[in-house]
């Protein structure tokens, strides 16, 4: 994007699997908890395929067997030691950083939008330097409603002040790609994020597939282009029909 362009566009990410990558972190503490339990530590392989999943999901991986009873604790365990150590080893994926910085020249404003509750996003968007640079940070408890529930991403935009169709979402997950189509905004799907077994973004309803940073910018230009040639178009347009209609009352 040109800084010679105005920022009338926002982006808006997901975090985990999309701006940052957090599963050696979040699978260090899910082998923490499983020493806790006398058991021997995941692979990162398998615990990285579900985090764009959750924390319930994590633990259906890490502890199979877990009674009912005894799940909700180890969830809640599980999160305890996470934030203790959430940013030791997390880091933007490749290319992020240049992203976000070529956006912040270019006057386009980003933001967050995220299931992980405000205790544990605000905290790691600070650890990366990121907090104070997002226009708008939405976590998974600052509204009743979670992704895949549009409303994260309308509330987004509407505090961003720029309709839904001038805002791209960028995630990992199906559910970010459901979310932002029953939002009517724009959606690009990073395959470099977490993707669990037997999953095919190809047939979620995305505008677009991407495999690296670099080609969320090229996609972002590209789609810029578009829609300032569709409104230099439109307004050719309605001048045209402005002078017929003057030429129409002349005659």
């Amino acid at each position: 994007m040109s800084a010679r362009e105005p920022g009338d566009w926002a982006v808006l990410f997901d975090v985990d699997g999309t701006l940052l990558d957090t599963a050696p972190d979040i699978a260090a503490a899910v082998n923490e908890l499983r020493r806790e339990r006398g058991l021997a530590p995941l692979e990162l392989a398998r615990v990285r395929a579900f985090v764009s999943h959750g924390a319930s999901a994590l633990m259906r991986v890490a502890f199979p067997h877990a009674p009912e009873a005894e799940f909700l604790a180890l969830r809640a365990r599980l999160l305890v030691l996470y934030r203790a150590a959430l940013a030791v080893h997390t880091r933007p994926f490749a290319g992020i950083l240049e992203l976000l910085a070529q956006l912040e020249h270019s006057g386009t404003r980003w933001g967050v939008v995220t299931n992980k509750p405000g205790w544990l996003t605000h905290p790691l968007l600070e650890a990366q330097h990121l907090r104070e640079r997002a226009a708008v940070i939405v976590s998974g408890d600052t509204l009743p409603q979670r992704k895949p529930n549009p409303e994260p991403l309308l509330h987004a935009a509407r505090q961003l002040g720029v309709p839904v169709q001038r805002c791209v979402y960028i995630g990992d997950a199906e559910r970010d790609v459901l979310a932002a189509r029953a939002a009517g905004m724009p959606v690009l799907v990073v395959r470099f994020g977490y993707l669990a077994p037997g999953e095919n973004p190809l047939e979620w309803p995305a505008d677009a597939w991407v495999d690296s940073a670099g080609e969320i910018l090229t996609w972002l230009e590209a789609r810029r282009r578009t829609s300032g040639a569709s409104a230099s178009d439109s307004r050719s347009a309605e001048g045209h029909q402005d002078r017929l209609q003057k030429s129409e009352g002349r005659a």
